[in-house]
């Protein structure tokens, strides 16, 4: 699950818009145009695979492989080192309301790979981290998530970590190659908004990104910083090689709002 090879550069480009209602804006600046959606930088050069089981304790990559057993393939990766902020893409989204106060979620992920029989998306994933209230404020522990965009298989899936087995990735507080089962968030865990009705429904697993609170009086609260971070999961067993010349088309997060009943 992590590239033999992964020296080779491939450019993965993704155009996120995401979306708001009248009385909530969103902006790629703290201090920036907040309207109802916002286009962010392109990734451009390489997503090198790294692994976390928790966002706020870092990532780690392969440094080395051995020879694997006989029930593994030829190459399995065993050690581990931290990676660099350069071998995943990270970036901030600014929500903000003037009404009451309400949570944030996610009401779609749309993707489109460069290559239908190599699907990256398979492999990639999409964090979010949010802080509180305010300009430069410090994280908020209990909003730290992780998703997987696409659950279909990559056809040339093989999982390839030492140790562990599909469904592990690397255990964060550790760096000796121990990994952990995990299970990421997906589609399941979105709200559902209606773009004609502008009608937004929970189900039960629905999952609030966020929250935000209007001053009162129609006029705006603070805003919240929302960390975007989006990377390939060396540990999943369809992050092969195959992938390593493809590329995200776009990609593309819409967000809704519901209210938060006192």
């Amino acid at each position: 699950a992590w590239y033999v090879y992964n020296v080779r550069a491939h450019t993965t480009y993704v155009n996120m818009v995401a979306g708001a209602g009248l009385t909530r804006e969103i902006s790629s600046e703290y201090d920036g145009d907040y309207t109802s959606a916002t286009v962010l930088d392109e990734i451009v050069g390489k997503l090198n695979p790294v692994s976390t089981d928790n966002i706020l304790n870092g990532f780690q990559k392969v440094e080395g492989f051995t020879n694997g057993t006989a029930t593994q393939p030829l190459l399995v990766a065993n050690l581990f080192g931290e990676s660099k902020e350069s071998d995943y893409y990270i970036t901030q989204l600014y929500f903000r309301t003037n009404g009451q106060k309400q949570n944030v979620y996610l009401s779609d992920i749309s993707f489109e790979d460069s290559d239908d029989d190599n699907p990256i998306s398979t492999a990639i994933r999409i964090g979010f981290v949010a802080h509180q209230p305010g300009e430069d404020e410090k994280v908020d522990e209990d909003y730290n998530f992780i998703f997987s965009i696409n659950d279909e298989e990559n056809p040339q899936k093989e999982y390839n970590t030492a140790t562990g087995h599909e469904g592990c990735v690397l255990d964060s507080t550790r760096t000796d190659g121990t990994t952990v089962e995990f299970t990421p968030y997906n589609q399941d865990n979105y709200c559902e908004y209606d773009k004609n009705t502008g009608i937004t429904t929970l189900n039960k697993d629905s999952l609030a990104l966020l929250t935000v609170e209007g001053n009162g009086k129609g006029s705006f609260g603070e805003s919240v910083q929302l960390d975007v971070y989006i990377w390939l999961e060396g540990c999943d067993q369809d992050c092969t090689s195959n992938l390593n010349r493809t590329t995200l088309k776009n990609l593309a997060l819409s967000f809704a709002a519901y209210p938060v009943e006192d």
